[in-house]
């Protein structure tokens, strides 16, 4: 690799209308700020999406054929934070990786992340689902921390991915204007396939909110526009630190023909601990 780094920013972005009847109110001033946030939480797999060109501009279109990335949230991005985007070379593994980080206006770190090509080192970990068949609008129940069963497959859900859905993603949520992820010929972003774990959580269990915290995501192959695609979870575990509730699954996606697209492992806070609860920790 000739380059030894690569920086980037961008202007964070809240794509909706800052209403907390949207699926994820965390999302919205008025519940973020119920529960002791500044302002309104960017979703998670979002402000990463950010750091895609920074990515592509390091590994090449490949990344998102047939690579990976492991990436958590520090701090929470709000709505007008600058965020600069830092990508350089990890010369110190056995692999070839990329760190990668993301810091707002004020120095702090958001975003800590990794990158590289081919399979990633943790990939035998991740559990395929054997469930894969999909379920248009199930019963949904509540996910507890004691009436929740592990390990356990969760209800797959199908989402064809359509010209209209490509444009508007990137153009209304993730606003990029990288032409790789638009048009009839585009390719479905990072960041949607990211966002799969969020969705079939929503799929099986109402949840008033979540906090995305952490990911690690394989890529198959892309996803064209007008590919079918099927996700299917199988939750690993569900538990409890510094008063919030999190869930840990494996997700894996295919394509209408069978082909895997990717596979993801998704750490979630589903249950947001009020300001209230932290405070009895102390």
């Amino acid at each position: 690799m000739t380059k030894k780094l690569i920086e980037n920013q961008v202007i964070a972005f809240l794509g909706n209308d800052d209403s907390p009847d949207i699926s994820n109110p965390i999302h919205s001033t008025e519940v973020a700020q119920a529960y002791g946030f500044a302002g309104a939480l960017v979703g998670g797999v979002t402000v990463w999406g950010w750091a895609s060109d920074t990515i592509v501009e390091a590994l090449g279109k490949e990344w998102i054929e047939n690579g990976w990335s492991e990436f958590s949230f520090r701090q929470p991005t709000f709505p007008g934070d600058k965020l600069t985007i830092t990508a350089t070379p990890n010369d110190d593994k056995n692999i070839s990786s990329w760190n990668v980080s993301m810091v707002n206006q004020s120095g702090i770190l958001c975003v800590i992340g990794e990158v590289g090509l081919n399979n990633a080192p943790w990939i035998d970990e991740l559990v395929k689902p054997t469930e894969m068949a999909p379920t248009d609008n199930p019963d949904k129940g509540e996910l507890t921390l004691e009436g929740t069963s592990t390990p356990a497959d969760w209800l797959a859900m199908e989402v064809n991915f359509s010209e209209e859905l490509c444009n508007e993603f990137t153009t209304q949520k993730q606003i990029l204007g990288n032409s790789l992820f638009t048009g009839k010929k585009g390719i479905a972003h990072p960041s949607w396939v990211a966002g799969w774990g969020e969705q079939l959580l929503r799929h099986n269990y109402s949840v008033p909110s979540s906090m995305h915290t952490k990911s690690r995501v394989q890529h198959r192959k892309s996803v064209k526009v007008g590919d079918s695609i099927i996700g299917g979870a199988h939750l690993l575990d569900v538990y409890e630190r510094k008063a919030h509730h999190f869930a840990n699954f494996d997700v894996l996606l295919r394509d209408q023909d069978g082909l895997e697209v990717a596979q993801l492992r998704h750490w979630t806070i589903f249950k947001i601990a009020t300001t209230e609860e932290r405070e009895n920790l102390a």
